[in-house]
């Protein structure tokens, strides 16, 4: 009996032996990095400054002075510059009825250009892709998007394709969740994510002013991004992802039905952004971070915070507790912040719950200044403003932060394998930024707009000399 009992042992781990290594394997695969990424970057035809706006904003029949005034307080106060871009139908007065084509060639100028971009920087052939992954969430044809791509580089056969709609400004890191997964599955994959969103057929004409907000906000903008699982490829890689949260708090109604797509009572489509947007957003922000801090913190940092918060009675709200003094400090475990750039409101409302300095919000105000809010793409123009700064240093950890309809709240931490230095898609601008001023030009050419004595005007009697072709 005694000389079976070694036996029995060595029985017992080689029948273990593939469990094992299945363990491993799947420890192994489920590494993802980023190659490189490939901002879009529209023609300058495409610039929609103060002068094309006016034209945009003239060519609407529906418009009255109230509009007008309007438009005019949520320009000014939205945080976006002179220089992002439209889409090009807008640009040739097609808004008010655009075709599929249009809407096709839209998205192609986008996927096209930061693909090819993409493939030629990471060295890389199309067909060598295992894995691809497009969120557009405002356009689904048949045959999907990414079969378009898919027919356009002559992919693989077995290449695993998948198509988002409707996951609004956070879809990005959806996918990158995604191809996590997948990297489970698929041992040493490649893998390409495609976010951007379709503009064109969905610019509003209506007058109703939380659907009117998209138009001042959302501006032509996107990213391909190259991933992989592959160990023999981490000395290419940029970033690697230590974790991602996701967060859904579509339960709720009013969160449901903060940013939703609907037609207004006179049968015009667009985009609502109600008032109950940073209610929701603060609630399900609040939701996320209980899940992703402890993993991204030192645990001296986690027991330091459960005293003070004990010590508060429980009677502060976690958000309270984190931008204020003796609060959380997030610096411990995070190194920079890369805030959605979805708006003024949005950035200026996490800085002040994390307690975040100019300097952490700078990149979100710049890229939202520069390319407005891009949606899915919006992430990584703040990504790529602070590698333009040569502000990433190996070893830095990333905290991405996004919200989007839902409503959701998708965050996670990259950490940088190298420094970073690349200029990207900012490198015709970035000595410029940060500006002396981020004053918006309309204020000073349209402030005659909110004077009560003009009212009794015709806008169609009126002659805009720097909106004048």
């Amino acid at each position: 009996m005694e000389t079976l009992t070694p036996l029995l042992l060595l029985l017992l781990l080689l029948s273990l032996l593939p469990f094992l290594t299945l363990l491993l394997k799947r420890k192994h695969n489920s590494t993802c990095y980023i190659l490189n990424y490939e901002c879009y970057k529209p023609s300058e035809a495409l610039k929609l400054d103060t002068s094309a706006s006016c034209k945009v904003v003239l060519r609407n029949p529906n418009l009255g002075w109230e509009q007008y005034k309007f438009l005019l307080k949520t320009i000014i106060s939205s945080g976006l510059g002179e220089e992002t871009y439209s889409p090009p139908s807008v640009v040739a007065g097609r808004e008010a009825d655009p075709s599929l084509l249009d809407s096709l060639q839209e998205l192609d100028h986008i996927f096209f250009q930061t693909l090819d971009s993409l493939f030629a920087k990471s060295r890389i052939s199309p067909q060598e892709i295992d894995i691809l992954v497009v969120n557009v969430s405002l356009l689904s044809p048949s045959p999907s998007l990414s079969s378009r791509i898919i027919n356009r580089y002559k992919m693989r056969p077995d290449v695993k394709a998948f198509n988002f709609s409707g996951m609004g400004c956070s879809a990005s890191l959806i996918a990158v969740d995604l191809v996590r997964h997948l990297f489970k599955v698929y041992a040493n994959a490649l893998a390409v994510v495609v976010s951007t969103e379709s503009l064109g057929p969905n610019w509003y004409r209506g007058v109703d002013k939380s659907m009117m907000l998209s138009n001042c906000l959302f501006r032509s903008g996107g990213c391909s991004m190259l991933l992989t699982n592959r160990s023999d490829f981490r000395d290419r890689a940029i970033l690697k992802l230590n974790h991602l949260v996701r967060t859904h708090f579509g339960a709720n109604d009013e969160a449901h039905n903060c940013c939703i797509q609907v037609e207004d009572d006179e049968g015009y489509p667009g985009f609502r952004l109600t008032k109950k947007l940073t209610t929701a957003a603060a609630k399900v922000f609040v939701i996320n971070l209980k899940v992703l801090l402890p993993k991204i913190l030192p645990v001296s940092e986690i027991i330091r915070f459960g005293f003070v918060y004990l010590r508060s009675g429980k009677k502060k709200q976690l958000m309270e507790l984190l931008g204020g003094a003796g609060g959380l400090n997030l610096k411990s475990g995070v190194d920079h912040f890369c805030i959605h750039p979805g708006g003024r409101a949005v950035i200026d409302g996490v800085g002040k719950s994390l307690g975040l300095s100019e300097y952490d919000l700078e990149p979100a105000r710049m890229a939202l200044h520069r390319f407005g809010n891009t949606s899915a793409g919006g992430l990584w123009y703040v990504l790529g403003y602070m590698e333009a700064k040569k502000r990433l240093k190996k070893g830095d950890r990333i905290m991405m932060i996004s919200f989007g309809a839902g409503f959701k709240c998708n965050n996670c931490l990259w950490e940088v394998l190298r420094d970073l230095d690349d200029p990207n898609v900012w490198e015709d601008c970035i000595d410029r930024y940060p500006p002396k001023s981020l004053a918006n030009p309309f204020a000073e050419k349209y402030s005659w707009i909110n004077d009560e004595c003009l009212s009794f005007i015709r806008i169609e009697d009126c002659v805009f000399s720097s909106c004048a072709s």
